[in-house]
């Protein structure tokens, strides 16, 4: 298979951001914030308050990242035919009464509906802000802005550093109860929904709304796109145990979900220092492909470490560690396989349709997170050898390296991201 080769250096003088990216950077700091303030205690509490069961708690985490993830394409499809602000708005007011409703469902039928409002709020709001910043990513990287890849970074290192703090305030608000947490998240998304009603453009210079419907016929038969979208959903299933796999396992070591807060902070802490780096260096060294074989990789062996420790059976602060070392491994995965891939979106989209392929992106790796999740938590429940279900989750990711598409070739911002010739 044929590789990208290395991104080039920065050009010296060149621009480096604009006041619009550096809006969307900050939206996707705040989005982060509410949303990981409340997911990380959910499994928690419908296990516990709500009393459902194990497969139960995994089917409705993973119905939750389908909701968003597998409905990203119609808030992509959305962006590309009414423009980006009504569809960011839309999904922040959702989410507001999203994350209400969750603070006051008692039964399983009402966190699923509440559940499945959250996801689809950021299938709005999501697509929108990250088709905008690719679009203007790739339009930087033409100006001589630098590779789209150290943007895309930046977004990430934003997105971590609201959940670096979203799960310390949701830790402090559950010393009250998950209500107030839920209330919280709702409350920091009426502050982001007033927010971008004030700042957030009616029109943005250079795109253009797409007017014809359809596009989906492309997309369905773009090999190259669609084992993108497969490799992605590996990582995205292994990420997801974040909430299902981890803290089951930190409560086996510790009997408790307080080291949890840590474990995510350490994770976030990890991006917010160490994404630009990673970048920077991976850009230099390495073809996007062999990028994100490596992140799947070092993800595989998160997983592999954690069922080589379990049959030990160590607990206490010991017991922490094999999870420490998965949450680790799995972020430097992260650093090395998000980015890239969405950097390679722009390439494989249909002129005008980035909104409609970011999308799809997510769709697909909500899909197979919605199957994998259910599927986990079944595994957990089965009564299996301790490792089984960590080794079983390792192969996931090492198997997706076989599914990295060819790299595509780089086609000019104005064609890959439907600018008008007469934009920036």
């Amino acid at each position: 298979m044929t590789s990208t080769p290395p991104e080039p250096p920065t050009t010296a003088g060149a621009p480096r951001t604009t006041p619009l990216l550096r809006l969307l950077i900050l939206t996707q700091l705040a989005f982060n914030v509410g949303f990981f303030a409340v997911l990380p205690f959910l499994s928690a509490h419908l296990g516990t308050a709500v009393g459902m069961a194990g497969w139960l708690v995994g089917f409705v985490l993973g119905l939750r990242t389908f909701s968003q993830q597998g409905l990203f394409v119609v808030g992509g499809a959305l962006t590309d035919r009414y423009g980006v602000r009504p569809v960011v708005l839309a999904g922040c007011a959702l989410r507001v009464a999203g994350f209400g409703w969750l603070g006051y469902a008692d039964s399983a039928g009402a966190v699923i509906g509440a559940v499945l409002l959250i996801g689809f709020a950021a299938a709005l709001f999501s697509p929108a802000v990250e088709s905008e910043v690719a679009r203007q990513a790739v339009a930087l990287e033409e100006a001589g802005g630098g590779p789209r890849t150290r943007v895309l970074a930046r977004f990430t290192v934003a997105g971590q550093a609201g959940a670096f703090v979203g799960p310390l305030l949701g830790a402090l608000l559950l010393t009250v109860d998950f209500r107030a947490v839920c209330l919280a998240g709702a409350g920091i998304f009426v502050l982001v929904l007033a927010g971008h009603a004030w700042l957030l453009p009616q029109h943005i210079p250079g795109r253009r709304r797409t007017t014809v419907r359809g596009g989906t016929g492309p997309l369905l038969r773009n090999r190259r796109f669609l084992a993108l979208c497969c490799a992605y959903g590996a990582y995205l299933l292994a990420y997801n145990q974040f909430y299902l796999a981890l803290p089951a396992e930190v409560e086996r070591a510790t009997g408790s979900q307080a080291p949890l807060a840590w474990l995510f902070a350490l994770s976030s802490l990890l991006v917010v220092t160490a994404q630009l780096p990673v970048t920077h260096w991976a850009g230099a060294r390495l073809s996007a492909r062999r990028s994100m074989a490596a992140g799947l990789l070092l993800i595989s062996a998160g997983f592999a470490l954690v069922g080589a420790a379990r049959p030990a059976e160590l607990t206490g602060t010991v017991g922490l560690l094999p999870a420490a070392g998965f949450v680790v491994l799995l972020t430097v995965g992260q650093m090395l396989v998000a980015p890239v891939a969405r950097a390679l979106v722009p390439d494989l989209a249909e002129p005008g349709r980035l909104g409609l392929y970011t999308g799809a992106l997510s769709s697909v790796s909500g899909l197979i997170v919605l199957a994998g999740s259910s599927a986990t938590g079944t595994l957990m429940d089965l009564g299996l050898p301790p490792a089984v279900p960590w080794l079983l989750l390792a192969a996931v990711p090492a198997a997706a390296v076989r599914l990295l598409p060819p790299a595509a070739e780089r086609r000019t911002a104005r064609t890959a991201t439907g600018l008008r010739p007469s934009g920036r």
